[in-house]
């Protein structure tokens, strides 16, 4: 058998190169190993799938190369993605930060994808596990050989050019795997290290048992780490610390960082007890916090910063103290002892070198007819929507090339 293209991966950067490819009379098959395809594509969002936002920048993305991302982002933006879901009349609403997810299910985002490759004439086969790539000797329709196993039977296609839309590490159980690096390998390409991102912190000192009291805590506020601020919600969990805040600083944390949590962001808590302590001498220092944080973690940093001073009013605490308490809280620092992995990450940081594609077409500039986008590749968007709509565009700039 033999296509024009064949795409590997049908998640959101593979089925949206394939159908590009398709609209210009490409001859396309894509590959997954999976038995759905997009698989992915519903569970983000929990089940609402945050597919872009309103304001995409390349300080969104991390990488090697932080310019790298700007031409695909340019010939395929947020804009060109919401005229499809306008197109196909998926309701969506606008959350915080500019985020903007689905209605009613993520399944209205794959729905429109399938429906766009079918209209193309795109084929798509599940349960495909790719045995070997190889380059041929020709030139032509014939330069790679892609040969797999589909539910028992050993098949092998042909193609003029091969896009690698394998995903990352991240969620081995919906399909992430190392394949698409490997492959990368095979072909002489560099990679940049691999990490766990926008994943949740684990602890294993004093804060673990802080962090199980207060599982399910949820709260706004400023978390910092490598020059990096991000000012969202913080949840704690019986293994350590997550939610919005933590998943987005988790894309800058290396291992052995200390993070610094503001539980009051865009407050002076020392400024706030010091006039508290004007205007309420006789309160506890744990009563007057509890106007401004919940209850059972102002117990907890009583127990860390003024255990001893638990029954003292405010009027006896010096001035210097209060410094020191306010200090702590808006810049409580914490050493996480790992993050939970792979196992729960929404993203793999780093991947295929940028240096090794072509930022116009993604393609590898040693191997042509070789292509790489989406997660593969060493571009990680932050959370809300960034990941997606790279996803959207490195496919649309490799569908257009292939």
């Amino acid at each position: 058998m033999q296509y024009d293209v064949i795409v590997l991966g049908a998640g959101a950067s593979g089925l949206f190169c394939a159908f590009t490819a398709a609209q210009r009379g490409r001859r396309v098959l894509v590959l997954e190993r999976a038995n759905k395809v997009g698989k992915k594509i519903l569970m983000s969002g929990g089940g609402k799938c945050n597919f872009t936002n309103y304001a995409v920048e390349a300080h969104n993305f991390i990488s090697a190369n932080p310019h790298f991302c700007k031409a695909s982002l340019k010939r395929f933006s947020q804009w060109s993605f919401l005229d499809m879901v306008y197109r196909y009349d998926i309701p969506f609403e606008e959350r915080q930060y500019g985020q903007l997810f689905c209605l009613s299910s993520a399944k209205d985002i794959l729905a429109m994808l399938l429906a766009e490759c079918e209209a193309a004439g795109v084929d798509i086969s599940t349960h495909c596990d790719v045995n070997s790539v190889t380059a041929q000797a020709s030139e032509g329709a014939r330069r790679y050989a892609v040969a797999y196993q589909n539910q028992g039977q050993a098949r092998e296609v042909y193609c003029e050019a091969l896009v690698v839309a394998t995903g990352g590490l991240s969620i081995p159980t919906l399909g992430g795997s190392a394949f698409g690096y490997e492959l990368a390998q095979q072909f002489g390409l560099a990679l940049k290290p691999r990490q766990a991102g926008l994943v949740p912190f684990m602890f294993s000192d004093r804060l673990k048992g802080l962090c199980e009291r207060l599982s399910g805590l949820a709260l706004p506020v400023g978390v910092s780490c490598r020059q990096q601020e991000f000012l969202a919600d913080m949840l704690f969990t019986h293994r350590g610390m997550s939610g919005p805040a933590m998943l987005q600083i988790s894309n800058y944390w290396q291992p052995g960082d200390t993070l610094h949590i503001d539980f009051l962001p865009g407050e002076s808590v020392t400024d706030w007890l010091l006039t508290q302590k004007q205007q309420s001498p006789k309160s506890l220092l744990r009563s007057v916090l509890g106007q401004k944080l919940a209850k059972s973690l102002v117990l907890e940093l009583q127990a860390l910063f003024w255990p001893e001073q638990s029954e003292t009013v405010l009027a006896q605490f010096s001035d210097k103290y209060l410094q020191t308490v306010g200090k702590h809280i808006n810049a409580f620092a914490v050493k996480p002892s790992a993050t939970e992995g792979y196992r729960t990450a929404e993203v793999t940081r780093g991947g295929v070198d940028t240096d090794e594609l072509s930022s116009k077409t993604l393609e590898a500039k040693k191997q042509p007819g070789l292509y790489f986008i989406g997660e593969v590749v060493d571009v990680t968007g932050w959370l809300g929507g960034y990941n997606f709509q790279w996803a959207w565009s490195s496919g649309y700039s490799a569908g257009l090339a292939v």
